[in-house]
């Protein structure tokens, strides 16, 4: 009798919490739609803002953001330049070991290509008799 008792009490409270996991659920649901058009609205107005904004300080400073575009260009050479210090270049020899080998490679796919196609033609020919 205990057992059962045990597993209808389980049963009631699982039943009691996924009624207010539903009632939570149902609110939610009910307040989001009115906080999107309430953010929706705040960031049309905050867009409004800031295009005037834009359109008024634009006259004022022509000047100032001509200035910072040189400042930009003259640290983003600093910085390029920077970077180039630090990478590791391959000496001379490193470089022609490494073209050698490309070009074998090259030229080894260059033959094997040739000789299927070689091989091919003559297989087409035999076949036009």
């Amino acid at each position: 009798m205990s057992k059962k008792k045990k597993s209808q009490n389980k049963n009631a409270e699982s039943e009691q919490i996924i009624q207010a996991e539903n009632e939570v659920a149902a609110e939610t649901n009910s307040v989001q739609p009115e906080k999107a058009d309430v953010t929706a609205q705040e960031k049309k107005t905050d867009s409004e803002k800031t295009a005037k904004d834009k359109k008024a300080k634009s006259g004022k400073n022509d000047k100032k953001d001509k200035k910072k575009e040189k400042g930009k260009l003259k640290r983003k050479a600093k910085e390029t330049m920077s970077e180039l210090k630090k990478v590791t270049w391959p000496t001379f020899g490193d470089v022609c070991k490494k073209t050698g080998v490309v070009l074998v490679v090259v030229l080894v796919f260059a033959v094997v290509v040739f000789g299927i196609d070689y091989c091919l033609g003559l297989l087409m020919n035999l076949l036009k008799g």
